[in-house]
């Protein structure tokens, strides 16, 4: 397994830990994200290592080849001037220093392919990061409109429509109520008013019929005046 498949198995672990302890969506996804991110750094730093190492083992093995040409030339010197049994150790030595650079040499080779692992494992985390990123804001917004709705239910299940229309339904009888006073009021008041117009009109028809009976009798004869002698 790569070391990109253990990072992300281990943060899939940890976001499940969380999820299963009814956190914060918002920390979750920010936490996830914070450790993504640390894991990235740490995976840096890991190439970085490794390039290092690289270069180290690169001029150990450069000095190794080096020498080995050194004692090259060092052994045909030793030849030239017939010393053969020193040409012989230079040689020895020689071959010494080039065994150590192709050493050196294979382990580069197997160097090179740990630092390009290494850089496409980095490459694959920072891409999941900014995917990562982009998912945790999408999510956020999710998990608060789901939290308003989870709200608002709550609220709406917490109101009683039957207490409500009760409510509208006794201010209408009392509305009812106080038309039906207001109307009593009125109409007792006209009552009243259409009284007195008819004591009025009464009393006009009475003295209409006194005047009436009045014309009808006959003049009244003055009695005889007393005369004194």
């Amino acid at each position: 397994m790569g070391l990109i498949d253990r990072i992300l198995r281990v943060i899939r672990a940890n976001l499940n830990a969380l999820i299963g302890q009814a956190e914060d969506p918002e920390k979750i996804l920010e936490q996830t994200v914070m450790d993504m991110q640390e894991d990235l750094v740490q995976l840096r730093q890991a190439v970085a290592q490794a390039i290092a190492t690289q270069k180290r083992t690169e001029r150990q093995a450069h000095q190794a080849q080096s020498n080995g040409e050194e004692w090259y030339r060092r052994a045909q010197l030793a030849l030239q001037q017939g010393n053969e049994a020193l040409a012989r150790e230079a040689l020895t030595k020689r071959k010494s220093y080039q065994e150590t650079a192709t050493a050196l040499t294979a382990q580069i080779e197997q160097q090179n392919t740990v630092v390009g692992r290494l850089k496409k494992d980095m490459q694959t985390l920072e891409s999941k990061i900014a995917e990562a990123k982009t998912k945790k804001d999408m999510y956020i917004a999710r998990a608060r409109s789901a939290q308003a709705t989870q709200r608002l239910n709550e609220m709406l299940s917490s109101v009683d429509p039957r207490s409500s229309l009760n409510a509208f339904e006794r201010m209408e009888d009392k509305v009812l109520q106080l038309e039906a006073q207001s109307e009593a009021i009125a109409e007792l008041g006209t009552d009243d008013l259409q009284k007195q117009f008819a004591a009025l009109e009464a009393s006009d028809d009475i003295d209409a019929e006194l005047a009436a009976m009045k014309a009808k009798l006959p003049p009244t004869q003055e009695p005889p005046r007393l005369t004194s002698d």
